[in-house]
């Protein structure tokens, strides 16, 4: 009997969160969104050097004034840099289709906070800055194609094989959503390793509310074998910083560790290299995942929620893989 009502219970829970996800896309869906989009990188491929003068006039966040024209001038002539743009006029001969994806983000960035501003967009190149390839202000997103021209492309081969995987047009709408949330999350309240892996669960949360459409591969930046292998192991990851006493270690050498961008997580044990990097995140987000799902709190409230009594609140278990 009580597994029974255990069953129904269940199954109205996610019966009221479908109705609850349904009405959500119906509000996005009236959301007017239509970006600008200025594709710079064309622009100053097609340029010759008469064009600078037109070029910084239309565009003069991209030209400091600290350099003088004849480093443009050079910089259009240079055949690495000619090369470099005519590979992402190859990948990249139109934007409609991240057009739409970012579009759609805006309506989702729009509909939990109405008073964003639309940024103009500027396609540009950036010498495969994958540390920045895209920047998001008040008023401009800023997204480096140059970044985007597929893992194996031969421009990304001295590129360590982890960077790499991330350099694909597939993560680019999830690039621009990490860099909204880096814009209304606040900060780590302590140093705590539990503090900084809650931080970055808010961050995926978010991410996921804004492209629902998303896999959540794609939103964490893993191939799906990583991800799996994530699910799968998830009470021995929690299991290992518990029993180490890791949560509220404010040790710095555990970001990269286990939060930083890296080839692989490091326990210090034999299964590291089959393990993907950034594990903190992932748990971090499955925390916030839990805290969600069993509190009655909007997402920008908790956003904003101290990390350690977020935590306290979601009751977190690990997922248990018989």
């Amino acid at each position: 009997m009580r597994s029974t009502i255990w069953m129904l219970s269940l199954l109205l829970i996610a019966f009221y969160g479908c109705k609850e996800t349904d009405k959500t896309a119906e509000e996005v869906a009236k959301i007017d969104v239509e970006l600008k989009v200025s594709r710079f990188d064309k622009e100053f491929a097609d340029a010759t050097p008469d064009d600078i003068p037109k070029l910084k006039k239309n565009y003069p966040y991209l030209f400091p004034k600290s350099y003088p024209d004849s480093v443009w001038v050079a910089k259009v002539q240079d055949t690495l840099q000619v090369e470099l743009l005519k590979e992402v006029q190859s990948v990249f001969p139109k934007f409609d289709v991240q057009l739409k994806a970012l579009e759609s983000l805006f309506q989702h960035i729009k509909y939990y906070y109405p008073n964003t501003t639309l940024p103009k967009v500027v396609t540009v190149t950036s010498d495969v800055d994958y540390n920045n390839r895209v920047i998001l202000t008040d008023t401009l997103l800023l997204i480096g194609l140059d970044n985007y021209l597929g893992p194996s492309h031969e421009f990304y081969s001295v590129i360590p094989k982890y960077v790499a995987n991330g350099l694909d047009k597939k993560f680019l709408p999830a690039d621009v959503a990490s860099a909204f949330a880096k814009k209304v999350i606040p900060s780590p309240k302590d140093r705590s390793f539990l503090s900084k892996m809650v931080y970055y669960g808010k961050e995926l949360y978010l991410k996921q509310a804004l492209l629902p459409q998303s896999t959540e591969d794609l939103i964490i930046g893993y191939h799906p074998e990583e991800l799996e292998w994530a699910s799968l192991n998830e009470e021995q990851i929690w299991r290992y910083f518990i029993e180490r006493e890791l949560l509220y270690s404010t040790d710095n050498k555990l970001e990269p560790r286990f939060l930083d961008p890296a080839p692989f997580s490091k326990f210090q044990l034999e299964l590291d290299n089959e393990s993907p990097g950034r594990l903190g995140r992932y748990i971090g987000w499955q925390i916030v995942k839990a805290f969600m799902d069993t509190n009655e709190v909007s997402l920008q409230e908790m956003l904003k929620m101290p990390e350690e009594e977020l935590f306290k609140m979601s009751k977190f278990k690990p997922r248990k893989v018989d």
